[in-house]
C-alpha cells in the first residue's frame, strides 16, 4: 500500500495507473475509519482495479472551531485499516497540501447546499464542496464512492459532478445498519446506553414511513406527523428536521406525493457526559410512492 501526501504525487502516480488502463476509485474520508467506510472501500473495489482512500480532516466544512479540534486524528489505525481492507493508496495530506498559502478559490453547488443540514450549518457544503473537487483533481478517479446515509453529500457531489463536467461516475452505497437498524456513525458512542437505546426512533420513523407509503397513504403531512410521532417517543429526542424532498433536486415535496421521495431526519441527543452538548444524529430513507401500485399485478 502506497502513502502520498502531495497532489501532485497522487496525479503522477494516477497518471500511470491511467496509462496502464486500470480504472481508479476513491473513496473520501475525514478518518477515524469504521465498518461503515469498509462498505465503501468494498463497493470501490468493485468497481475499479485501484482504491485510493483520502484521509483528511476537512477544516473548511466546520462551523466551529472546537468541533475541528476534537474530531479524532487516528492516522496510524487507520492506515491500518486499510492495509487490512487492500487499499492501494492512501492519500493523506496536510491542510497546506490542498489549501496552499492564501487560497482564494472555492466551489458552491449553491442550491442543493441551502436545505436540510445546510440550513443549520452555514458553510458546511460549501466546504464539502471545495474539498471533494480539489480531491477528484488530485485522484483522477473513473469512480468516486459516497455513502447514501449522507443523503444530502451525495445529491450535491452528484450535481457538482455533472455541472464541472468532471469525468467520473458517483456511486452511492447503501447506509450500513447496526444490528437493531440505528444508521452506524463515529457519533453513536457518544450516547449513553439510555439514549443509544433511544436512537433506534430514526430508523423506526423511517420504517413506520415507508410501511405507510406501502399501504397507500401520499398525503405529505400525514406522512411528517406519522414520522415525527415516532421520533417523539423518546424523551430525550430533539428534532432539528423532518422533511419530505425530492431525492435529486431537494426541492420540497407537494402535498400529495407522486414518485419516489426522500423522508430525511436529523434529531439531536444530549452527548454523554457533557452538559448542553448534543450528539445529532441523521437518517433518510427514499419512500417507494407509486412503486408498489407499479408493481401490482
Amino acid at each position: 500500500m502506497d502513502l502520498l501526501h502531495n497532489p501532485r504525487e497522487l496525479q503522477a502516480h494516477a497518471d500511470r495507473l491511467r496509462a496502464a488502463g486500470h480504472r481508479i476509485a476513491l473513496v473520501p474520508t475525514m478518518g477515524a475509519l469504521h465498518p461503515g467506510h469498509l462498505a465503501l472501500i468494498a463497493a470501490a473495489r468493485r468497481h475499479a482495479e485501484c482504491v485510493v482512500v483520502s484521509i483528511f480532516v476537512n477544516p473548511t466544512q466546520f462551523n466551529a472551531a472546537a468541533d475541528l479540534a476534537a474530531y479524532p486524528r487516528c492516522l496510524e489505525a487507520d492506515l491500518a485499516v486499510c492495509r487490512e481492507a487492500g487499499v492501494d493508496v492512501v492519500f493523506a495530506p496536510q491542510e497546506n497540501d490542498l489549501y496552499g498559502p492564501g487560497s482564494q478559490t472555492i466551489v458552491e453547488v449553491t442550491e442543493l447546499q441551502k436545505p436540510l443540514c445546510g440550513a443549520t450549518r452555514p458553510g458546511h457544503f460549501r466546504g464539502v464542496a471545495s474539498v471533494v473537487t480539489r480531491l477528484l483533481i488530485a485522484a483522477k478517479p473513473h469512480v468516486a464512492v459516497f455513502g447514501e446515509k449522507d443523503f444530502q453529500q451525495l445529491a450535491l457531489v452528484r450535481r457538482l459532478v455533472r455541472d464541472l463536467g468532471f469525468d467520473v461516475e458517483v456511486v452511492g452505497v447503501p447506509t450500513v445498519r447496526e444490528p437493531d437498524g440505528l444508521a452506524l456513525s463515529s457519533r453513536n458512542v457518544h450516547l449513553t446506553p439510555r439514549r443509544r437505546q433511544q436512537a433506534r426512533v430514526l430508523v423506526e420513523s423511517l420504517r413506520a414511513a415507508e410501511a405507510a407509503v406501502c399501504a397507500g397513504e401520499c398525503r405529505r403531512d400525514a406522512l411528517l406527523a406519522l414520522a415525527e410521532r415516532e421520533v417523539d417517543k423518546a424523551p430525550d429526542a430533539r428534532i432539528d428536521y423532518v422533511e419530505l424532498r425530492d431525492p435529486e433536486s431537494l426541492a420540497p415535496a407537494p402535498a400529495q406525493l407522486v414518485g419516489p421521495t426522500l423522508l430525511a431526519l436529523a434529531v439531536h441527543f444530549p452527548r454523554r457526559g457533557d452538559a448542553g452538548e448534543t450528539v445529532r444524529l441523521i437518517d433518510n430513507r427514499v419512500l417507494p410512492v407509486g412503486q408498489m401500485q407499479e408493481e401490482a399485478p
